[in-house]
């Protein structure tokens, strides 16, 4: 199974405020080479430049195929994740950021905080979740680093040799898991008082976020015991890890330690009990089978899914029931996925139509050419859930399966506008003006996707190519030149900032 790969730099940014959980990604254990962080005697990273480097990792880690670019699950994340941001909204902070929360397929235990507001989870941490108040924990704990702006204060803290020091051990303590040897080695070259104190540091940032995150958890009404639930499972499941890494190298602190900080801080709550949504089970189930699509990935899912069955809960057998319907879905066995989604909503009995569901109907109709029936279904759901993306999403790819090009257009010019940050919108954009033999205005949409996912020299290709189609009118021609120019002096500026790195 492929990892993401973001460069050693962007891995130490991770690293250092990596989630509540004492295991790391598997791809930081890959990294060859010490960062090269910058001059940061300067001062601290400004709120601008935090989240400027925020969007630079995204841009990584969304061209990543391990990155679940999947509009139910990313909608069900930053639905919950500002529901959580919701209940505490100061912890936008003065910069005023916007989160984003997303998922990456691995199924090892793990959320992480990037610069600006841009949260992941892994897969496995999804599944690994018993309740909607355990993962609010992890989030919480994310959204209290993004908050207190951990990153930045650790950079304005510490010099670059510091830094690089602090590299030297991190690297060196997740690389013992595979070799002592590798891992004494690298930690060679960090060592020192500025090492204790930084590492000390991340110790406190860790405490600082705990903290925040149970407020975060008390403030939207979720239960504060599921913190304690989730670090219980962490130890256990890090156990391993923390064996063979000495307590003082960790760069947070010890899971017992931090589950009797919350549990001392709880003891005199109230207790409260949340129930989950549908949709928590329903994304749960989905990630299963997103997660490995292997052969024995699939059998396994659909042994999780049948002790599901056997459990006779209502939630359970809904989830059940969807998650063996997207399995056959996805292994092309559409009758079957059909029937089992027919059961899966008839045991729901939702009030309103549910998203996820309706997601996975229009999918099936769409693969078996329903095209009438699967614009009845969005629109309906349309109705109910006017401001869902991925809904705008499925509406206009459907418009176009229809042959309804010019209502696609218009749908999804209208959410470039809106949502000026969305590649897919591009991408769909393209496609339909390619279907009108609109090659101009195709590849300049090509151009604004690849922009989007920080691919500026292809961007600048698709200008070119779009420059000398046949039908660039006048007017596109202006519009080509001046979005030329802009990305020719923001290509400058990035080798130039590259270099100096």
């Amino acid at each position: 199974m492929n990892r993401l790969s973001p460069s050693p730099r962007q891995l130490l940014l991770a690293a250092l405020i990596s989630a509540c959980c004492a295991l790391p990604t598997a791809s930081i254990l890959a990294a060859q080479n010490l960062p090269t962080l910058g001059d940061t005697s300067r001062g601290s990273l400004s709120p601008i430049m935090e989240r400027k480097l925020g969007e630079e990792i995204m841009h990584d880690i969304r061209r990543d195929p391990d990155y679940m670019n999947d509009a139910p699950l990313l909608e069900y994340l930053n639905n919950f994740g500002l529901t959580l941001v919701a209940a505490r909204p100061e912890v936008r902070g003065e910069a005023g950021f916007d989160f984003f929360f997303f998922a990456v397929r691995d199924p090892v235990l793990n959320a992480f905080a990037l610069p600006g507001g841009f949260i992941g989870v892994h897969s496995g941490l999804l599944l690994a979740a018993q309740s909607e108040s355990e993962l609010a924990s992890v989030l919480a704990h994310e959204i209290g680093h993004v908050a207190q702006r951990h990153i930045a204060r650790m950079v304005g803290s510490q010099k670059q040799d510091s830094m690089i020091a602090l590299a030297s051990m991190l690297l060196g303590a997740l690389a013992m898991r595979g070799s002592g040897d590798a891992g004494a080695a690298v930690m060679m070259g960090g060592t020192g008082l500025a090492m204790q104190r930084q590492l000390n540091f991340s110790r406190d940032a860790e405490r600082e976020a705990d903290r925040i995150g149970l407020s975060i958890l008390d403030a939207g009404g979720f239960e504060t015991s599921g913190m304690v639930a989730f670090f219980g499972r962490l130890q256990t499941a890090s156990r391993n890890y923390s064996d063979v890494v000495p307590p003082y190298l960790l760069t947070h602190p010890l899971t017992a330690e931090r589950i009797a900080d919350i549990e001392a801080r709880i003891r005199e709550q109230r207790y409260r009990q949340r129930a989950d949504s549908l949709d928590f089970q329903l994304i749960r189930a989905r990630v299963r089978v997103l997660q490995d699509d292997t052969e024995q990935g699939r059998r396994d899912a659909q042994v999780v899914f049948d002790t599901q069955l056997l459990q006779n809960t209502k939630q359970q057998i809904v989830a059940a029931k969807y998650g063996m319907a997207f399995l056959a879905f996805r292994q092309g066995a559409y009758d079957k996925a059909e029937d089992l989604l027919r059961q899966a909503v008839a045991a729901a009995l939702p009030a309103k139509q549910n998203l996820v569901l309706t997601d996975l109907g229009v999918e099936i109709m769409l693969a078996t050419d329903r095209e009438s029936e699967a614009l009845k279904l969005v629109q309906q759901a349309q109705l109910q859930y006017p401001l869902s993306r991925g809904l705008a999403h499925q509406y206009a790819r459907v418009l176009i399966a229809g042959k309804r090009l010019d209502d696609a257009e218009k749908c999804l010019r209208e959410q470039a506008q809106l949502y000026r940050q969305d590649a897919d919108v591009q991408d769909l954009l393209a496609k339909v003006y390619s279907a009108q033999g609109k090659r101009a205005l195709q590849h300049m949409a090509l151009a604004e996707s690849y922009v989007l996912t920080g691919s500026v020299p292809a961007a600048l290709d698709q200008l070119r190519i779009a420059r000398n189609s046949a039908d660039a009118g006048f007017y596109d021609q202006s519009m080509i030149d001046a979005r030329e120019r802009e990305l020719q002096e923001r290509w400058k500026e990035e080798l130039k900032a590259s270099k100096e790195r």
